[in-house]
């Protein structure tokens, strides 16, 4: 029986793949095979996960890309397919957090975390679907969040958890459309991982912590591997009956 797991010979687009979660799901799907293209608003931290892949011998590239912009998400793609010469995979990983109550929410912080988490995962979609469409094949994982299907506490992120259950039936929408034509389109929503962000809101707000913790019933926060496993099987062959699936690692946090 072949691997349904093996990614050889498939070529990766990750955003946000610089540091964080992002840059675990390129070094899993690196171990699986794959070439890997690390879109990224900072160009140092990007090429910084692209010598880190190449050294697990696999191709890297590094490239600028701001996905609250559509022209820049258009530029990347551009650039990824001329470069590696196709895009098999797609991952929408760049996000942001903002923790300011509803009533108190700037323009800019609201438009920030939409733009970013929701807006920009919708222009990465739609730039890369004309070239996976044309080929009849390809997989898109955009990273949710529990906070998409429930109302965390007791942090206030109204912004995050719409933008979040955006990205969740934007995940749906697509896959709809996409499905019958080759194109495979699911999300991931995590709960609570120890990323870089997540660690400095735990030191900054240690209470928030405390109650985290109490609400996951493993007890403890998950490791970005955890949601880097859950992307590869997505990706994979082993996950190609699943499209619009939202699969979520949370520690058993919405299963209370």
């Amino acid at each position: 029986m072949s691997n349904l797991f093996d990614l050889s010979g498939r070529t990766a687009l990750i955003t946000g793949a610089g540091r964080g979660i992002g840059r675990e799901i390129a070094r899993t799907l690196a171990g699986a095979g794959a070439d890997i293209a690390i879109a990224e608003v900072d160009p140092a931290t990007a090429e910084d996960a692209a010598v880190e892949i190449r050294g697990m011998g696999r191709k890297a590239f590094a490239v600028e890309c701001n996905v609250r912009e559509s022209a820049s998400v258009n530029a990347a793609v551009t650039t990824v397919l001329q470069t590696m010469g196709k895009i098999d995979i797609l991952v929408n990983n760049a996000g942001i957090a903002r923790w300011t109550k509803a009533e108190e929410t700037s323009d800019t912080d609201w438009l920030d975390v939409i733009d970013i988490n929701l807006n920009g995962t919708y222009w990465c979609c739609r730039a890369v679907a004309p070239h996976m469409l044309e080929r009849g094949s390809g997989s898109i994982v955009n990273i949710a969040s529990m906070s998409g299907s429930i109302v965390n506490k007791p942090q206030p992120q109204s912004a995050y958890n719409v933008s979040k259950a955006g990205v969740i039936m934007l995940t749906k929408s697509l896959a709809a459309e996409w499905a019958g034509r080759g194109v495979r389109v699911n999300s991931v929503s995590p709960g609570y991982i120890a990323s870089e962000m997540t660690r400095k809101a735990v030191t900054t707000y240690t209470e928030w912590a405390a109650v985290w913790h109490e609400m996951t019933p493993v007890g403890h926060m998950g490791e970005p591997s955890d949601v880097a496993h859950a992307v590869w099987y997505l990706a994979s062959d082993a996950a190609k009956f699943a499209m619009g699936t939202d699969l979520v690692i949370d520690g058993g946090y919405m299963a209370w």
